[in-house]
């Protein structure tokens, strides 16, 4: 890997973003738009899962979610959230915190409409997160509805986009020589400070 170039300084970090996320598919990254996703119940305790991001905004990092699962009510109920992305193979980390807010309905249908079948399908068969006797009654339902179904469904009322507005960026680049380049953004208003930090 050798000595890792400096990420360059950019007026916006969520361009930086964009060209990470360019890269990783270009290099065939498996599962490159994957993201942790960390938010904080009402008790306390932090739960973490990973989620796909959908699309890099001007100014929010999307994904879409299920409103009823356990990720979409801990932000309702409390909307900071950390996300933390690992491209290994590129040897770079991204660390996201922000604030989450649900998008507007027709962004949701938007998306939903974007999902291959079998995704919409799966969303309305399987109620994420919720006690179930035996998986395979799940998978027989699907198999059903995938070869009776016509027209792809409607976006269920209860699914929906989430936006994270990030209020902090970290690009991390791996060196061999340990000395990592650490460039982190921390928003200032309409605006946005960069500093390098130490490895």
């Amino acid at each position: 890997m050798g000595v890792t170039e400096q990420t360059p300084i950019v007026a916006h970090p969520l361009r930086v973003l964009d060209q990470w996320l360019s890269d990783a598919r270009a290099a065939d990254v498996p599962e490159a738009d994957a993201v942790a996703l960390a938010t904080v119940g009402g008790d306390g305790q932090p739960s973490t899962r990973i989620v796909q991001l959908k699309r890099v905004e001007d100014d929010a990092l999307v994904f879409t979610s299920a409103l009823w699962t356990r990720k979409a009510r801990e932000i309702a109920a409390n909307p900071r959230v950390s996300l933390l992305a690992y491209w290994p193979t590129l040897g770079r980390q991204l660390h996201v915190t922000g604030e989450a807010v649900l998008a507007e309905r027709e962004l949701a249908i938007e998306m939903f409409a974007g999902r291959e079948l079998s995704r919409q399908l799966q969303a309305i068969v399987s109620r994420q997160g919720e006690q179930i006797e035996d998986v395979n009654r799940l998978r027989d339902r699907h198999a059903h509805l995938m070869k009776v179904t016509e027209t792809p469904p409607d976006c269920p009322p209860d699914w929906g986009a989430i936006r994270v507005v990030p209020e902090l960026i970290e690009f991390w680049s791996e060196s061999e020589d340990r000395m990592h380049d650490r460039l982190l953004y921390e928003r200032d208003g309409q605006d946005w400070r960069r500093t390098r930090v130490a490895p």
